[in-house]
């Protein structure tokens, strides 16, 4: 029994990011969440005090798959522009594409306004996304293969327009289509590289 235990945790933190990303975090209720997960409400209490502590969990699960998937996008890639492409790939699929990840992480722009934990939260992922990229960008203006004066403005640029067109996909569904993947990609690397 002790090893089902520290597994609950993150069940329930998968199960909330669910959750709030098919209905919105004002429509979901800490019993759905025990429902989805299998759980009594009880059980959830052990984990998670409120609502606020799912909501961060959910983020924090969120974060950690971003990461991964990346990393496992990028395993056997060596040539830097390769590298940076298939990130600016995985992303748009993940970030734009994915109606899941896009529903959750517009939402948490909302709640980031009012609440300082979350938008801290926020920040400190956000912060690691800009550095993973800098980091690809250096590597490819050391290889030669980019002209970029300016990785982190040029990062920057990329990650504002990456939120732009996430929000644009809310009212104008288009963009996410899959088919629109290849032509956000081209554009965002023509910020990258220029």
């Amino acid at each position: 029994m002790g090893a089902v235990a520290p597994q609950m945790p993150a069940l329930l933190s998968r199960c909330a990011f669910d959750l709030f990303a098919e209905h919105g975090f004002g429509k979901v209720n800490l019993d759905q969440i025990a429902a989805r997960a299998g759980v009594t409400k009880g059980s959830l209490y052990w984990h998670y005090k409120n609502k606020k502590e799912l909501i961060l969990a959910a983020c924090n699960h969120y974060y950690s798959q971003w990461f991964k998937c990346v990393h496992t996008e990028l395993a056997k890639v060596v040539d830097p522009q390769a590298r940076i492409r298939n990130t600016l790939g995985f992303s748009v699929r993940s970030c734009v594409v994915d109606r899941k990840n896009r529903v959750f992480t517009t939402g948490i722009f909302v709640l980031m306004q009012e609440d300082a934990e979350v938008k801290a939260s926020w920040m400190q992922f956000y912060s690691s996304v800009r550095e993973f990229y800098v980091g690809l960008v250096m590597a490819g203006v050391a290889s030669g293969q980019m002209q970029t004066h300016d990785a982190r403005r040029a990062v920057d640029l990329m990650l504002d327009a990456m939120e732009g067109i996430k929000l644009r996909a809310s009212f104008e569904p288009h963009i996410a289509d899959p088919s629109e993947q290849l032509e956000l990609v081209e554009g965002l690397w023509g910020i990258l590289n220029r």
